[in-house]
């Protein structure tokens, strides 16, 4: 986890590791570039101040679990704003599983939030599988297609046999205050305002129905102290 400060919100920069009972390791997202440590400013939206540790790095961080690079078997790409694909480039060996509207408007336009680290989510190396749309990714992990703050996010959710379904909502819904598709605050980064409401829609209506135990908002510093870090899980 990574941190970045928007003025005099203080946010953090999560990503999140799924392990299957039959042995799958699953990560969701590879946070800011190792480079942000030293030289954050190439890689911080306008306004933001990123701050990043050693140990905020993300193959440190699965190091404190026991984990490797070359162990992570799926790499869930949610989209590849600099926050999230930063370090994609360091796990080749994984399957990398992104929309496939997201990868191709990502490519098509040279937009400088998906540009500056391209060359980490646009590697040689990396063989992605595109999916279209809701998709099961194993069974009791489900991508959710939630476009708006850019074409093609997508959202996790998860079963967990005693926490319960979580959903992780990434940056369709980063605040708990914008639970509310109609009154939520749109950010400028939003590509899409009503592609941002009606995803905030849909994974509400969608919590409601799984009866969620809770949404994991994308960039909520309150929540954030409520919730279990590495090395402690949800089971």
């Amino acid at each position: 986890m990574h941190r970045a400060d928007l003025g005099a919100i203080d946010i953090p920069v999560p990503g999140y590791v799924i392990q299957s009972g039959d042995g799958t390791n699953i990560l969701i997202d590879t946070g800011f570039p190792y480079e942000a440590m030293k030289n954050p400013q190439p890689f911080a939206p306008p306004g933001v101040r990123v701050e990043m540790r050693e140990e905020d790095f993300i193959v440190n961080r699965l190091a404190t679990i026991g984990l490797r690079p070359e162990d992570i078997d799926i790499l869930v790409c949610t989209h590849f704003d600099t926050d999230h694909a930063g370090n994609h480039d360091l796990f080749p060996n994984a399957e990398p599983v992104v929309q496939r509207g997201h990868y191709e408007f990502a490519r098509r336009i040279e937009l400088e939030r998906f540009a500056n680290v391209r060359e980490r989510w646009d590697h040689l190396a990396l063989r992605y599988r595109f999916v279209d749309g809701d998709a099961e990714l194993i069974p009791g992990v489900e991508l959710i297609e939630t476009s708006g703050h850019v074409p093609g996010h997508q959202a996790v959710l998860v079963r967990l046999p005693e926490t319960g379904t979580v959903i992780l909502a990434i940056d369709a819904i980063p605040h708990s205050s914008m639970l509310d598709a109609e009154t939520r605050w749109v950010m400028p980064i939003d590509m899409d305002e009503r592609g941002t409401r009606e995803s905030t829609r849909k994974l509400v209506e969608l919590a409601r129905r799984e009866n969620a135990a809770f949404i994991v908002h994308g960039h909520d510093s309150e929540q954030w102290k409520t919730l279990k870090h590495a090395p402690e899980f949800y089971s």
